[in-house]
């Protein structure tokens, strides 16, 4: 689970490639769906920790998740 995100059911894969690292940011809380909130090549020379920008937008990308499921849910 990544943390920050409550009950959201938020989780990240890191992967390493060539040198490189990427990371996938998901979420598993919606039932019947996965939404991939944000894929991104990790650049940053310090540490681990994923940089700002990226966490703003897993958070806008996870709150459209939550409105579009909310929609999607509601259809016969």
């Amino acid at each position: 689970m990544l943390k920050g995100f409550g009950d959201a059911g938020v989780l990240e894969v890191v992967e390493d490639f060539d040198r490189k690292t990427y990371r996938t940011v998901y979420t598993v809380r919606f039932a019947g769906a996965v939404y991939v909130l944000h894929a991104f090549e990790k650049k940053s020379k310090r540490g681990i920790a994923t940089p700002r920008a990226e966490w703003k937008v897993i958070r806008a990308r996870l709150k459209a998740a939550r409105e579009h499921h909310r929609t999607w849910s509601d259809r016969p």
